[in-house]
C-alpha cells in the first residue's frame, strides 16, 4: 500500500504547486504582453505615413524610370503588384504574395492589412498589405528576427524567475508549513504522551485564538474532564468500599454465629435466632438499597430510558403513597397542581420517593408535599441542616453528623440530583422558615398535555 505523505509535506507541496502557478501565469501573461506590444510597434512603423512622394517614387521605380535610385532606408522590404498581377520589387529580397494581397488590389485606396509572411529566402516578417487604387497593391514588410530573438530571450527569462520562484515557494512552504503545524506537533506528541502513560494531568500551552490554539483548548478541556470523571470514579469505588465493609462484616458475623452454633451442637433459642435472622434480612435488605443506588448513579446521562411526556403530580401522587405505606405514623399533606415535562418516568418517581423518605426520616411532625407551576417542594419539620453542611448535601455517600446514627447509604440525594439533572431541571435545599428542611424542585414543562388545550387564566 502506498505510503501517505505527511501533513507537513502536503502543507508544502501545496504552497509551492499554488506559488508555482501563480508565477507560471505571471510570467505566461506578461510574455504575451510583451509580444502584443512588440508587434504593435512594428505596426506602427509598417503603418507610418505614406506621402504623395512616396507613392510617386513607388510608380516612377516600377516603370524603369528610377531603376539608378538605390530605395530609401524605410523601404528595405518593399514591393508593389499592378493590375495584371505583376510584382515589382524594391530592394534585394521580395515577400512571397499569398492570394488575399491580389483580391486587395480590387478594394478602395487606403485599404490596409496586416498579417505574418515570410520572404523569398524564408526569413519571417509582418507584412502590411495597402489598396494604392488603380488596381495596384503596396506591400511592405519589416524583419521579425529582432522581435523572435526578444521574445526568445524574454521567455528564458523568464523561466529562469519562474525556477527560482517554485524554488523560493518550496522553502516558503516548508518554513511556512514548520511554523503552522508547530502546535500539531505539541498536540501530537501531547495525545501519544497520555495514550502511552494515561497521564491526564498533561496540558498544552496555548497561544493566541486561531483554530490551533482552539484544539489545544479543547484537548485540555477534555483531559480535564476525563481526570474528573477517573477521579469520580475512583471516589465512588472508594467510597462504595467503605460503605459495603460495615454491612458485609456485620453480615459475616452473624453468619459466623449461626454456623458455630450449629456446628457445636448448642442450636440458639428461638427468640434470639428470630432476631438474628430478622438482623440478616435487613442488612441483606440495605446491602441491596446500596448496589441498586450505586448501578444508578454509575450510569451516565447517554444511559437512561428514552424521554416520554410524563405526569409530574401523578408520579408524586404514586410516591406520596409508596411513602406512606413504609411510614404510616407520619401526616403527609399534599396540594398537587397538573405539571407535563418529558423525561424517565421511573427516575423521577425513585427521586421524589427520595425526597419524600428523607422527609419522613427526619420529621417529628408532618410532611407537606406541593406541586404548582412546575416546581414540587417537599418540607419536613425536622431540625433541620447546619448552615456549612448544606453545600454537601447531594454529594455521593454524603451524611450529616445528625443522621449517621440512622439507616441509610447517603446516595438518596445524590439519586435525586441526577435524576432532576437529566430531566433538565434543578434541586435544592434549603432551611425553612419555622425549622424543618425544605427541598425544591424545579423541572421544565407546560399545566397541559403537549398538543392539549392551553390552560385557563
Amino acid at each position: 500500500m502506498r505510503k501517505r505523505r505527511s501533513l507537513r509535506s502536503r502543507l508544502t507541496l501545496l504552497v509551492a504547486t499554488a506559488v508555482a502557478l501563480a508565477i507560471a501565469v505571471c510570467a505566461a501573461v506578461c510574455w504575451f504582453i510583451v509580444r502584443s506590444e512588440l508587434l504593435n510597434q512594428v505596426e506602427r512603423s509598417l503603418a507610418g505615413p505614406k506621402g504623395p512622394q512616396g507613392t510617386e517614387w513607388i510608380d516612377q521605380y516600377c516603370s524603369g524610370n528610377g531603376l539608378n535610385r538605390p530605395p530609401p532606408p524605410r523601404f528595405q522590404l518593399l514591393q508593389a503588384i499592378d493590375v495584371d498581377g505583376r510584382i515589382c520589387v524594391i530592394g534585394s529580397v521580395g515577400v512571397r504574395v499569398v492570394p488575399g494581397d491580389r483580391a486587395l488590389a480590387a478594394a478602395p485606396a487606403g485599404r490596409q492589412e496586416f498579417r505574418d509572411g515570410t520572404t523569398d529566402d524564408g526569413a519571417s516578417v509582418r507584412v502590411l498589405v495597402r489598396s494604392a487604387g488603380f488596381g495596384r497593391v503596396v506591400m511592405e514588410a519589416r524583419p521579425l528576427a529582432e522581435f523572435e530573438s526578444t521574445l526568445t530571450t524574454l521567455a528564458w527569462i523568464l523561466a529562469g524567475v519562474a525556477a527560482l520562484g517554485v524554488v523560493g515557494a518550496a522553502s516558503a512552504g516548508l518554513l511556512i508549513s514548520r511554523t503552522a503545524l508547530r502546535p500539531v506537533g505539541r498536540l501530537a506528541e501531547a495525545v501519544e504522551h497520555v495514550a502511552r502513560t494515561e497521564d491526564l494531568d498533561t496540558r498544552i500551552p496555548v497561544e493566541g485564538t486561531d483554530e490551533i490554539a482552539r484544539l489545544g483548548t479543547s484537548f485540555n478541556a477534555m483531559t480535564t474532564a476525563l481526570a474528573a470523571s477517573r477521579e469520580r470514579q475512583r471516589r465512588l469505588i472508594a467510597d462504595a468500599g467503605h460503605e459495603l465493609r460495615t454491612p458485609l462484616t456485620s453480615l459475616r458475623t452473624n453468619i459466623d454465629l449461626l454456623l458455630r452454633s450449629e456446628n457445636t451442637g448448642r442450636p440458639l433459642d428461638p427468640a434470639p435466632k428470630r432476631r438474628l435472622l430478622a438482623n440478616l434480612k435487613a442488612q441483606f435488605e440495605e446491602m441491596s438499597t446500596l448496589v441498586g443506588g450505586l448501578l444508578q448513579l454509575s450510569r451516565s446521562e447517554s444511559e437512561h430510558e428514552p424521554h416520554v411526556e410524563v405526569a409530574l403530580h401523578e408520579v408524586v401522587e404514586s410516591a406520596v403513597r409508596r411513602a406512606a405505606l413504609r411510614a404510616p405514623e407520619t401526616p403527609m399533606e399534599v396540594e398537587l397542581e397538573p405539571w407535563y415535562l418529558r423525561g424517565d418516568q421511573a427516575a423521577l418517581e425513585r427521586a421524589v420517593v427520595n425526597l419524600l423518605d428523607n422527609a419522613v426520616k427526619f420529621s417529628s411532625g408532618s410532611v407537606v408535599v406541593r406541586l404548582g407551576g412546575g416546581e414540587l417542594t417537599v418540607r419536613d419539620h425536622g431540625p433541620g441542616i447546619a448552615r456549612d453542611e448544606l453545600p454537601y448535601v447531594f454529594d455521593r455517600f454524603w451524611r450529616s453528623s445528625s443522621a449517621r446514627s440512622m439507616p441509610g447509604s447517603g446516595l438518596g440525594l445524590a439519586i435525586v440530583a441526577q435524576a432532576v439533572r437529566e430531566a433538565g431541571g434543578e434541586v435544592s435545599l434549603e432551611n425553612a422558615a419555622g425549622g424543618g428542611a425544605l427541598a425544591r424542585v424545579r423541572l421544565p414543562g407546560s399545566p397541559t398535555r403537549a398538543g392539549g388545550p392551553a390552560a385557563e387564566a
